[in-house]
This record gives C-alpha cells, structure tokens and sequence, in this order.
C-alpha cells in the first residue's frame, strides 16, 4: 500500500469512528426520549 493510501485509510478509520459515536449518542438520546415519553423515570 502506498503512503496516499495509508493516509487515505487513516483518515477513512477516524471518520468511521466519528460517525458510530454519533450513531451511539443519538441512540441514547431516543432511549433517553422514549423512557420520558413513556413515564418510566
């Protein structure tokens, strides 16, 4: 692989990271809703 590519997957990696942490916080966010709404807190 070359030094571009490396870049390239190291950057793609720290992106995919980024993205499943907001995946996982808005996850939350709606379990969070979805308890208020219900009344169970």
């Amino acid at each position: 692989m070359g030094t571009e590519q490396l870049k390239e997957q190291k950057r793609l990696h720290k992106e995919n990271e980024r993205l499943r942490r907001a995946v996982s916080d808005l996850t939350l966010d709606k379990l969070i809703l979805k308890e208020a709404a219900s009344g169970n807190f």
